[in-house]
């Protein structure tokens, strides 16, 4: 049903293939400021403070002065300078105003990685974890994630939860695990709050609290994790660790279908095409099947529900469905403002009654 059920299943079966780990919310700007002018818990954004310094090259990145920042940065990145060193590995990294150069981003991000930088250890582990620029090696990645934790990366706390999931590259250990995603959620990272929740579903690591999950993946939903609106709209549905509320579960499957989430489509369509927690509508929910079906979804218990469609709406659904997100040209044109028809009368005369 969810990613971290699956991997935990797959642990219990002595499954071979290894879950993915993923940088599933990419640094903040301020995440490149020097670590002497970065506020606050690491994760979350800095308060406005006028008297705070300016670095002038994180200012000029900041506004989209790419160059100039790579200029800046590089002079104060040779002096040793560690914000400096990772500014200058994400403009190479991200070919921003520069020619893409993933070998030099790995260069630089490793300098400032044994300078001390927390984000450059968590790019670096990245790097290696994808093979991008260096040679693929899971067990450096695991080790600068760990130090990249230890320093107080939040997405780095959350991936070295997963490591200690997969038990591979890190000591098996479901405890140690729920609590480094539960630290991650607790700082506001979408993903970890997301799987602690389910974690606390499954009492995977930590004691069964179906309240707590719910809370947890209440607040990935509301941070637009699509897979985790979708747990929460069924969350809703079921009444489970939370008050049953099947109109509030629609509002939640229809944000996720919006988001292209199939699983969502598919739901969305059957609760429209039932009328449960929404007006019934046959043609709405045909549209949204098409749209699960795009991405190789299929329902026969919708299929049932579907079949008394009419031709012409079934017609109209899935040509709602070729051209979403946008309204095929012919609802456009049958939509427009028809103009009044022209008057006889001189201009300014009163209307004949």
């Amino acid at each position: 049903m969810m990613p971290l059920r699956r991997i935990l299943a797959a642990l219990l079966a002595l499954a071979l293939a290894p879950p993915a780990l993923a940088q599933l919310q990419a640094p903040r700007v301020d995440d490149l400021l020097p670590q002497s002018l970065q506020d606050g818990t690491p994760g979350e954004t800095a308060p406005e403070d006028e008297s705070r310094p300016t670095d002038p090259a994180y200012g000029a990145f900041q506004r989209g002065y790419y160059l100039t920042a790579l200029d800046l940065a590089l002079n104060r990145a040779a002096e040793g300078d560690a914000a400096a060193q990772t500014l200058v590995a994400e403009i190479y990294a991200g070919g921003l105003g520069v020619a893409q150069d993933l070998n030099d981003a790995a260069h630089w991000y490793a300098v400032a990685s044994d300078n001390g930088d927390r984000l450059a250890s968590f790019e670096l582990a990245m790097m290696y974890q994808e093979g991008r620029g260096v040679p693929k090696d899971r067990q450096r990645a695991a080790e600068l994630f760990r130090l990249a934790a230890e320093r107080g990366s939040v997405a780095a706390q959350y991936n070295l939860g997963l490591l200690h999931i997969e038990g591979i590259y890190a000591e098996p250990d479901l405890v140690k695990a729920a609590e480094l995603i539960k630290s991650a959620a607790d700082k506001g990272f979408a993903a970890a709050q997301y799987d602690y929740g389910t974690m606390l579903i499954e009492g995977a690591g930590t004691r069964p609290d179906p309240q707590g999950a719910a809370e947890y993946i209440g607040l990935a939903a509301e941070q637009g994790l699509a897979e985790a609106q979708v747990e929460y709209a069924t969350l809703l549905y079921l009444g489970r660790g939370i008050e049953m509320d099947r109109e509030a579960a629609v509002r939640w499957y229809a944000l996720a279908a919006e988001a292209g989430n199939a699983v969502a489509q598919n739901r969305y369509a059957i609760l429209l095409a039932a009328g449960e927690g929404v007006p019934p509508d046959l043609e709405e929910a045909a549209k949204w099947r098409a749209l699960a079906r795009r991405q190789g979804l299929t329902d026969p218990k919708l299929d049932e529900l579907l079949v008394s469609i009419l031709p012409e709406e079934l017609a109209r659904a899935e040509e709602r469905a070729r051209f979403w997100p946008s309204e095929p040209p012919t609802a456009v044109a049958e939509n427009a403002a028809v103009p009044p028809p022209p008057s006889s009368a001189p201009p300014g005369a009163p209307a004949t009654p």
